[in-house]
């Protein structure tokens, strides 16, 4: 596979174009838009696994161990739903059983 040549290819053109045509366009490599995309595919609700298979990392670790603090969210939304998980049993607790409930009608 032929790889693109990395000061003169298609992208750095373009990136030097952009910063011609405004000063503070700032230096954008391809491994930045690597990060980007894995940014915005865990802000958008992907799982580590997925993101893992996206970037070609071996593991699900090597991706933590570079995304990791992205994945903090997560633990807010973890919070919330095993809370409402719980406030939605205590409410079922506290209806009437179906079959008390039949047996109670004449």
């Amino acid at each position: 596979m032929h790889l693109p040549h990395s000061l003169r290819g298609w992208f750095s053109s373009a990136v030097k174009k952009s910063q011609t045509a405004d000063k503070t366009f700032a230096r954008v490599t391809v491994h930045d838009m690597r990060h980007t995309a894995a940014s915005l595919a865990i802000s958008a609700g992907a799982n580590v696994k997925a993101v893992q298979r996206m970037l070609g990392h071996a593991s699900a670790a090597m991706t933590l161990d570079t995304y990791a603090d992205l994945f903090d969210d997560d633990l807010d939304a973890v919070a919330t739903a095993l809370n409402k998980a719980k406030n939605s049993a205590d409410v079922a607790k506290a209806l009437p059983d179906a079959h008390s409930a039949q047996r109670k009608t004449p």
